[in-house]
């Protein structure tokens, strides 16, 4: 990592995780040269001191490869430790510009003073350039030693903080300059410099045409680097994904949320989630893959069951005796623990997410990670670590739990998310749901499963889930393609003269469109009531069906799911969400009728469901 990352809160911000795990097989190692894009990292002090502090503070060993070679001798000749104090007095920005100036202004600056000048009084002006250009982040030999003592150092992660000049190698007019960064091409005499310094054979004439080294033309090179392949067992790095033979749960695991709920009883989809994914965690075989991460709210969304049943995981296991320790669902920390309990630490969750969601690439042994956080702290805070997941072509659950900005009530504006779904679409990776039913919830975290581990997809599903209780209905007959594809109809209209309006809903404001069938029919209006478990995964098919036709111009015109569904009627449709009007606005293009949104924009309020409810 480079130092001047080092500013970014999260970059660092579990240093201590890795030393109070005594995880001694990390090496992790710092370029420091001492540069941002636009300038210094620390002009005014020392950014390697500051690292040291930080590292060393953390219980980490510290290894600094600050010097190169060239640099011992006058450390032997430093016996009052003059140099020794001058070049740790000496700030990142005249270092930056000293370490990359002419000789005369070397000697002048960094060597001033009748002890300091007295000492390189024997070398030239060009030997005092090849001096500073010699830091241990740049010599070998100080690199390998600098190894091989963190590779021998027990009980410690170990970093490495090498001394580096950005540019190095590439001629005065790049090495240590704040324009680096920006520098896409070298001129005429920076490549000269750089075929000088590499020895190469290429003439003023060959430079013009920008030639390339070609193996054949340094054997002895590639005979080297095919012998460490071999030594290394294969070329690195490379994707290895061993066939994946994993037994799925079985049908009945879902199915048990297939009759509704029974008599009075009640209950939200975080709640059925919490359901599915311990049985899910019961499963013979597939059991022990499944890989829970909270960040800290387990008790909220109602899984604190989970530690006495399966244990939090802790390699040390136990060391005391919990404050709750006679109740029976105490928290109980084990080695053989299955959830994973990451503290107040979005950014450490997502990263423990991705781990277990690349495990099937990056260990040979997939696992399946379900990632359940309040949802407002999921993309709005982690959406670039979200990014990166699906970089890495990570497979895994992410549940926004405690969704809506009308359904979370009395949090404010801090909490109340209408926004993630639409975020969550901004990712080509995720595939966003929002079920209002648990038999939708089951039949879209079965498919998951199926499409990760069995279709061999890279895919992050999104679920909303939320905690508002209401009776569940029986799953009908027929709709797994459609609460896949994003949208099917619940219910039709009843019999009868009366107009007709298409209601949609989703997630708990399912229960408004209920109430407004109800309150319709009063006025002698019969509704159509419609389910819409994705209006991303409707448009993104949408967008290809559309693709298609646009390319194909002299085929059949295809037609969308959207279009197939609600068909040539002209009946009006209503889309009502507890997330802002942009989301199910995403299948306009695709209603071939009036078509009206009912969303929750603008911040959340703390007042009562039906307060806010009433407000937007």
């Amino acid at each position: 990592m480079g130092d001047g990352e080092s500013d970014e809160p999260e970059s660092l911000s579990e240093l201590a995780l890795a030393a109070r795990e005594g995880l001694d097989n990390i090496v992790m190692t710092m370029n420091c040269n001492l540069q941002r894009l636009d300038g210094p990292v620390r002009g005014n002090s020392k950014i390697v001191q500051e690292l040291e502090g930080r590292f060393r503070g953390a219980g980490w060993n510290v290894i600094k490869v600050l010097w190169g070679s060239s640099w011992d001798a006058l450390f032997a000749k430093d016996t009052s430790g003059t140099l020794a104090k001058r070049l740790a007095n000496l700030v990142d920005g005249d270092e930056q510009r000293l370490f990359t100036a002419e000789g005369t202004i070397i000697r002048k600056e960094l060597f001033a003073g009748e002890e300091l000048t007295a000492m390189v009084a024997d070398y030239s002006d060009e030997e005092l350039e090849a001096l500073t250009e010699d830091l241990g982040g740049h010599d070998f030999l100080k690199i390998h030693a600098a190894y091989a003592a963190a590779c021998a150092h027990k009980g410690q992660p170990t970093v490495i903080l090498a001394r580096t000049i950005k540019g190095y190698g590439l001629g005065p007019a790049f090495a240590g300059r704040n324009t680096t960064h920006q520098r896409k091409k070298a001129d005429e005499n920076d490549l000269r410099l750089i075929r000088d310094a590499m020895g190469l054979d290429f003439t003023d004439e060959d430079l013009e045409k920008l030639p390339f080294i070609h193996p054949n033309d340094v054997p002895d090179v590639v005979a080297y680097a095919k012998k460490r392949r071999v030594a290394m067992k294969g070329p690195m790095p490379e994707r290895r994904v061993p066939e994946m033979n994993l037994t799925l749960p079985e049908d009945a695991v879902y199915a048990e949320f297939d009759d509704g709920t029974k008599g009075t009883s009640q209950v939200s989809t975080t709640m059925a989630f919490v359901r599915l994914m311990r049985g899910l965690m019961k499963t013979k075989e597939f059991g022990e893959r499944v890989v829970p991460l909270i960040p800290d709210e387990a008790r909220t969304f109602g899984m604190d069951p989970l530690f006495a049943e399966f244990g939090i995981y802790h390699p040390e296991g136990q060391l005391y005796k919990p404050v709750d320790h006679k109740v029976l669902m105490k928290y109980k920390e084990s080695a053989k623990g299955q959830v994973l309990e990451e503290g107040i630490n979005e950014a450490g969750a997502l990263s423990s997410f991705i781990a277990a969601a690349t495990s099937y690439a990056t260990q040979g042994s997939p696992t399946i990670p379900f990632y359940i956080f309040y949802s407002m702290f999921g993309f709005q805070r982690v959406a670039d670590l979200i990014w990166s997941a699906a970089d890495s072509r990570a497979r895994g659950f992410l549940i926004g739990a405690t969704s809506g900005r009308t359904t979370l009530n009395g949090e404010g504006l801090q909490h109340q998310d209408g926004h993630s779904l639409l975020m969550a679409h901004s990712n080509p990776a995720v595939r966003a749901y929002d079920p209002a039913f648990a038999f939708e919830l089951s039949t879209i975290i079965k498919q998951g499963i199926v499409e990760m581990c069995e279709q061999d997809s890279d895919v992050i599903y999104y679920l909303a889930v939320y905690n508002e209780n209401y009776p569940m209905p029986a799953k009908p007959k027929d709709c797994e393609e459609g609460i896949l594809k994003g949208l099917y109809k619940l219910r039709d209209a009843p019999a009868g003269d009366g107009p007709v309006v298409r209601l949609m809903g989703s997630g708990p404001i399912m229960l408004q469109v209920l109430d407004a069938v109800e309150k319709l029919e009063t006025f002698g209006v019969r509704s159509e009531i419609w389910s819409a478990t994705s209006y991303g995964e409707l448009r993104r098919e949408g967008m290809d069906v559309s693709r298609w036709n646009r390319l194909h111009p002299g085929e059949a015109t295809k037609s969308t799911w959207v279009e197939q569904q609600f068909g040539e009627s002209t009946s009006p449709i209503i889309a009502v969400s507890d997330n802002v009007a942009a989301v199910p606005e995403m299948i306009r293009e695709w209603v071939n009728a009036p078509y009206t949104v009912l969303g929750t924009d603008g911040f959340g309020r703390s007042d009562t469901r039906p307060a806010l409810r009433r407000f937007f």
